[in-house]
């Protein structure tokens, strides 16, 4: 796990600070509020960083269920966190660490070994002033160096578990000038049975927030459609804000949409103008305008893409989702991406499949599924369908190959199968003497070394690459020579680890111990997800010239 951070603050980093707190219910899309906010100030040439704050007493996400708090995001740093950071980085497409993601359960830990050390001695440890100081100084840590920090509250105003929270940014509100610091909040605006867009919640949420000492300067109004103007003015007069603060964020097909409309209700510009950096920014003929021009584009054809995988959860497999987009973005294609249940795969139920243009078989831990994993890779590989194996997908591909090419019974992973007569897939050496289960893992960003010639080579255009990890077993090295004398080929690997497989003569065939989904951006796609697609659009092509006649 990431250790706790050494430096002192500069106050003169990380001068403008933006807190976007959530009320009525969570999972209304503050985050990507948040993120498209920051990606429309990056694109007017600030340096924008961001902040989670999430209130649960876990350290970090690591070992959360997913169907709890969807996918674990990692970071380069091995940090294990929530999703909503992996929305900044894709939005932002800033590299963050684990000092970006503040818990309850880090900053308890940290301020406990603070007075177990004695830093506290003759004193009564205390949430005000001791956890409250430790939030503060986290989050102005995560600044420094860049011009605006956003800071999102999870949870919504009014749960205990984060007021402490609020208490340290009304402090933090009163030790910085009132031009550095802008309090958003976003809010939920119902329809009513006739139609009418409701602002009590919005009302009842504000007046929660001011109680705890906060006046929010911006409303932003969830809703199905951009709000009317009588309901901006009834908000601005029962909230306490100017009718140019209370901004729609209406529902989108899209989430990288999101900016658009941010943009389009103006929303930065205010932002720049309360924190009185509007002078600063590049002219709106300057600006960065690629993001646009990707989401907006006419795409010329669609892609089917199988992912086989045991959650019934998209959160789940959130990463996996946005890369496909993004590669969509890329090769101007429409992605359609269809959850396959891998616990009803079998030998026999591989119907799910047929419509398939690719597969994938994505990370995960436990045996359950796995069966199903193991047939939806055989089948990519005996009918030349593309596929792609992400972590557990990977250790999976070697174990169908063992099993069905080299004719090894029973072989599996020791991780899934301890009694296994072929443990292709054992425990790294390091993990022998592991006993605690969080933040323990191979974890975080490590380089490859990618062998010339090959497909990994055709990829990444390079003979290195540097990916994010998130295991425990990896290729069993008693096992190599024979895997590879069969056809498999590992063409990615460090030291003695196997990172990278493929099968020369499929036409897409490749697996990553390591996550790419981690790394993929809508403005830098994913190279192993782009292959993935462009596999699909070569097929499609060549039958398309086999059934014309024409030859390809």
């Amino acid at each position: 796990m990431p250790t706790e951070p050494e430096t002192e603050y500069d106050p003169e980093l990380g001068r403008k600070f933006i807190f976007v707190t959530g009320g009525v219910m969570s999972g209304l899309g503050k985050g990507i509020t948040a993120a498209s906010t920051g990606r429309l100030l990056k694109n007017a040439g600030f340096d924008v960083t961001a902040v989670k704050i999430d209130p649960y007493l876990n350290v970090d996400a690591g070992t959360m269920n997913p169907f709890q708090h969807g996918e674990v995001y990692v970071l380069k740093d091995g940090g294990e966190v929530d999703l909503d950071l992996g929305n900044y980085e894709r939005f932002l497409d800033e590299d963050m660490t684990f000092d970006h993601n503040i818990t309850t359960g880090k900053t308890y830990q940290h301020v406990i070994e603070n007075e177990r050390a004695g830093d506290y001695l003759g004193k009564t440890v205390q949430i005000i002033p001791h956890i409250t100081d430790d939030i503060k100084r986290r989050i102005r840590e995560a600044a420094t160096g860049n011009d605006v920090c956003i800071i999102e509250v999870g949870g919504t105003v009014g749960d205990i578990e984060g007021m402490p929270y609020l208490e340290a940014l009304r402090q933090f509100a009163h030790e910085e000038d009132d031009d550095d610091i802008l309090f958003a909040h976003v809010t939920l605006v119902p329809y009513s049975k006739n139609g009418e867009q409701k602002t009590k919640p919005t009302q009842h949420s504000v007046k929660e927030l001011r109680s705890i000492g906060l006046q929010p300067d911006i409303l932003v109004g969830r809703c199905e459609d951009k709000l009317d103007i009588d309901t901006r003015e009834k908000i601005a007069l029962f909230c306490d804000v100017p009718t140019e603060a209370v901004f729609s964020n209406p529902d989108v097909a899209d989430i990288y949409h999101v900016p658009l409309i941010v943009e389009e209700e103006g929303l930065d510009e205010y932002v720049m103008k309360q924190l009185d950096i509007a002078s600063e920014a590049l002219p709106p003929e300057q600006r960065e305008n690629r993001w646009r021009e990707l989401v907006t584009q006419e795409t010329t054809g669609e892609v089917n893409i199988a992912l086989v995988g045991k959650y019934d959860l998209e959160d789940a497999y959130m990463s996996v989702h946005e890369s496909l987009k993004h590669a969509g973005l890329e090769t101007n294609v429409e992605v359609t991406v269809d959850w396959v249940d891998s616990d009803e795969m079998s030998d026999h139920h591989t119907d799910r499949l047929h419509d398939a243009d690719a597969i994938i078989v994505p990370g995960g831990f436990g045996s359950r599924g796995t069966q199903g994993k193991i047939e939806a890779i055989r089948y990519a590989r005996d009918r030349d369908v593309p596929f792609l194996g992400l972590c557990l997908g990977f250790q999976m591909a070697v174990v169908e190959f063992a099993r069905n090419v080299l004719g090894l019974e029973g072989a599996h992973s020791a991780e899934l199968d301890e009694d296994t007569p072929h443990p292709v897939i054992d425990i790294l050496p390091e993990q022998y003497e592991v006993e605690d289960m969080g933040g323990t893992m191979r974890l975080g960003a490590h380089e490859t070394d990618i062998k010339p010639g090959t497909l990994a080579h055709e990829l990444y255009s390079s003979t290195s690459c540097t990916e994010r990890h998130r295991h425990r077993y990896e290729v069993n090295p008693e096992y190599i020579d024979r895997l590879e004398a069969e056809g498999m080929t590992f063409s990615g690997r460090a030291d003695n680890r196997m990172e990278i497989l493929e099968l020369p003569d499929h036409p897409y065939f490749i697996g990553t111990q390591f996550h790419p989904e981690f790394r993929s951006r809508p403005t830098r796609a994913s190279p192993p997800f782009v292959g993935l697609v462009e596999a699909v659009l070569d097929a499609q092509t060549a039958d398309s010239a086999a059934e014309t006649g024409v030859s390809h």
